[in-house]
């Protein structure tokens, strides 16, 4: 096996050759080992070695292209996740192993998903709080996950991606551009999750848009609607933003804008937040940001979603500019992940 280990950044401790060999040792597994030091979010020239690594492994790829694969007239490949058709062919297993964050996850997915070399073996050592490492059940104790990921078992997951060629590695979230609620619609096969025409001046409780994670089967992605803001972004004359802890403010009227939504459901403080008097004392008052709609649930294989000014956030990576539109939907191939 060849196994390189990707640590990005420094939210996690190194790991030594010393220490992987041991593990390997253990397992009764050997392996040409190569420990790679990269960005915490690694740039896409940082990540050219997987594409040489992938070839010298895999020099012809003999088992039918995506094109082939889109053109079949079943849908067997987006059915249960499957482990790769290439395994057959390769001169020796290829296991990369990422430390980071789901953004580093989701850059180094990215690359061999656009390469097509997604039939290399993944593991994942999760720094703290990301999506990708409770989805996938992973150790939190980061010494458990490094063995886990250099030692476990393949088990298939759907990948989901972008129609721009990004990732999804943790999750993702549509929203408006400037964190009001939404205007727009957000479509989970043939569900409507979200038709909304926005109100900026609701703050508290409403349509904010949706926030989506992928599965570990078929169809392969779960969304949610989210009924309060998910962006921080600044209120008129708040340089803070009125997302902000801070934004109630040390004064009285800020203690009594938080003492009513502290006294009351996000719904009847938005109700409050409409009338004159209590609406002048929550004026400031920071919202709860991340809501979600449990009972919103709705899965399927795609997400479809158009506004005038979406917000499109990939693994906490927003896109640059505001999108009229954006699909998600599950790639033609599977995740080769390490989990329990």
């Amino acid at each position: 096996m060849r196994l390189l280990i990707l640590r990005c950044g420094n939210a996690l401790p190194e790991v030594t050759p010393d220490e992987v060999d041991t593990l390997l040792h253990r397992a009764g597994t050997d392996a040409r080992v190569e420990i790679h030091e990269l960005s915490e979010v690694p740039a896409r020239s940082e990540l050219r070695f997987l594409d040489e690594a992938a070839k010298e492994i895999l020099p012809e790829d003999p088992t039918p292209s995506l094109g082939e694969i889109a053109a079949r007239p079943d849908v067997e490949h987006l059915a249960t996740p499957q482990s790769a058709p290439q395994a057959p062919y390769l001169t020796e297993r290829l296991r990369v192993v990422v430390l980071g964050t789901d953004a580093a996850l989701s850059a180094v997915l990215t690359r061999m998903m656009r390469a097509d070399h997604l039939w290399a073996e993944v593991g994942f050592v999760p720094a703290a709080g990301t999506t990708a490492g409770r989805g996938w059940g992973l150790p939190g104790a980061p010494s458990q996950a490094v063995e886990l990921a250099v030692t476990g078992r393949v088990r298939p997951v759907p990948v989901i991606r972008t129609d721009a060629g990004v990732a999804v590695a943790g999750s993702a979230t549509i929203s408006q551009w400037d964190g009001t609620e939404l205007t727009g619609e957000i479509i989970v096969d043939d569900h409507v999750l979200v038709r909304h025409e926005g109100n900026p001046a609701v703050r508290f409780h409403g349509v904010f848009g949706a926030r989506l994670v992928p599965m570990t089967d078929a169809p392969g992605i779960a969304a949610v609607r989210a009924v309060s803001p998910i962006e921080t972004v600044p209120a008129p004359g708040d340089s803070e933003g009125i997302h902000a802890p801070s934004a109630g403010g040390p004064g009285l009227r800020g203690r009594i804008g938080l003492s009513i939504a502290n006294s009351f459901s996000p719904e009847i403080t938005q109700q409050l937040s409409e009338r004159p008097l209590t609406g002048w004392f929550l004026q400031r008052t920071p919202t709860i940001r991340g809501r979600l709609d449990a009972d919103s649930l709705a899965t399927g294989r795609a997400i479809q979603a158009g506004g005038p000014e979406l917000a499109v956030t990939v693994d906490g990576v927003r896109h640059k500019r505001p999108l009229e539109r954006v699909t998600f939907y599950r790639h033609l191939r599977d995740l080769q992940i390490v989990r329990p």
